[in-house]
């Protein structure tokens, strides 16, 4: 107890003559904590990733007694993992980015004692199991959880709850994808409403997102997340295709907006048990597809991969484009913990692969690289959804190391988020706060009937 006295007295800098530069320090602490969550989350969930793709693989599809424990393990997987987060943390089910949008309004309760061990074991069955999730969610909502423990634990007033759960964010975003300007510009835009903006603020999440990333690249390793081609900068000449590519992905981000709220709806009115019997269900069937079409599951990393290989025919690419967008659909609908940029950003690859073999069929000689388009996707798809047309830009780019791409990029993902926007498609997150407010509202009310 006196040991954990002193440090408490120390790190409280009562000598020092500004104290806004304490939040720079906490900021530093922040990014290096969540550095090596993320890094050793990332660790171990490539280690399980790895062994059940093999699994899959090597499974003989004539042989019914091989699938017996792909299924078992899938469907064990998704069970263990939604029993645990209704159980301890409900509000650690999906992504868990409204919650912490929430939480810098004041209006829902960062719980972090619950959340950190919660997210973090639940979301390795989740992602592990193979669902179709992201580990960004996760690191996003550990570091969140991170920055609200540290600001308790080092009794900080108030007013520095918001910048430093803002910092835990932006490392959580930067620690899973290698990526520190995406975890800035993140919370700037995304969380622009319930982020405080001022220097220091703005200060204390750029260095906690550097912060983390070196952690992480010292643990991991520095390589991009998603090994492709450099592209050089399509002709001019071919910028209106970026523009009829936004088209098609603002339909898209409508389609999976409204489509996700409808699950969410639909699995959020089941009883407990209906809901892990329906999470079992999910799990069979993604472990049945998985066995035949290892590339229709997980978070999309191998998927990707093969896609940008030309690995696919265009029937196919087809087939798993919609097979991955109704099972990341169920994946996140029905409660697991998890992320949805990860899958997203793989349905973006996908179509935008799609798309760039038909414009190259039609088009000849307009395009040398279809690829190009794989990554004007990623942005895209995250514009349409999320409606963060900078993120999306930059998450692209630092993923892909693609920074030749911004012209087009550009061009894809303002036609996509204004044209969403016009059609009425609300900020995912921003749409699941609302939600989540309202069922607890009505859960209120109910009480107070039946009392």
């Amino acid at each position: 107890m006196k040991h954990s006295k002193y440090w408490k007295s120390l790190f409280r800098f009562e000598d020092a003559e500004d104290k806004n530069f304490q939040l720079i320090f906490f900021a530093f602490i922040i990014g290096a904590v969540v550095g090596l969550f993320g890094a050793f989350f990332r660790v171990i969930l490539m280690y399980v990733e790895t062994h059940r793709l093999k699994l899959f693989l090597s499974v003989n599809h004539d042989n019914f007694g091989q699938w017996i424990l792909p299924i078992v393990l899938v469907v064990a997987a998704g069970v263990i993992a939604v029993y645990i987060v209704r159980r301890f943390a409900p509000e650690a089910a999906g992504s868990g980015v409204h919650e912490i949008e929430g939480a810098l309004d004041d209006i829902r309760p960062l719980r972090w004692k619950r959340v950190i061990p919660v997210k973090f074991f639940a979301s390795l069955f989740s992602l592990g199991g193979g669902f179709l999730l992201g580990r960004e969610g996760p690191t996003i909502q550990l570091g969140a959880s991170i920055g609200k423990m540290i600001r308790d634990v080092f009794k900080q007033p108030e007013n520095k709850n918001n910048p430093l759960i803002s910092a835990g964010a932006a490392a959580g975003l930067a620690s899973a994808f290698n990526a520190p300007f995406s975890g800035i510009i993140f919370v700037m835009e995304e969380m622009h409403g319930h982020f405080k903006y001022s220097f220091f603020s703005l200060s204390a999440i750029m260095l906690a997102s550097a912060t983390a990333d070196i952690v992480v690249r010292m643990i991991v390793g520095g390589s991009v997340v998603i090994k492709m081609t450099v592209f050089t900068m399509p002709p001019l000449s071919a910028m209106w295709m970026f523009v009829l590519l936004g088209i098609v992905f603002a339909l898209v981000g409508l389609a999976f907006n409204k489509s996700l709220l409808f699950v969410l709806d639909f699995f959020g009115n089941m009883s407990k048990h209906m809901s892990l019997i329906s999470v079992a269900a999910i799990g069979l069937l993604i472990a049945v597809l998985g066995i035949f079409f290892p590339e229709l599951i997980g978070g999309g990393y191998h998927t990707i991969s093969m896609a940008l290989k030309h690995s696919y025919t265009m029937q196919f690419m087809l087939f798993l484009f919609l097979g991955r967008m109704v099972l990341t659909l169920f994946s996140y609908g029905v409660g697991l913990p998890g992320g949805i940029f990860a899958p997203l950003l793989a349905l973006g690859v996908v179509l935008g692969m799609l798309f760039g073999g038909i414009m190259e069929y039609y088009f000849p000689g307009q395009i040398d690289q279809t690829g190009v388009f794989a990554v004007a996707g990623m942005a895209a798809i995250f514009a349409a959804t999320v409606r963060a047309p900078v993120t999306g830009i930059i998450l692209a780019v630092e993923m892909t190391s693609n920074y030749e791409l911004l012209l087009p990029l550009i061009f894809t993902v303002v036609t996509a988020s204004l044209l969403t926007t016009q059609m009425g498609n609300q900020p995912i997150y921003t749409t699941l706060l609302e939600r989540t407010m309202q069922r607890e509202h009505d859960k209120a009310n109910k009480k107070l009937e039946e009392a």
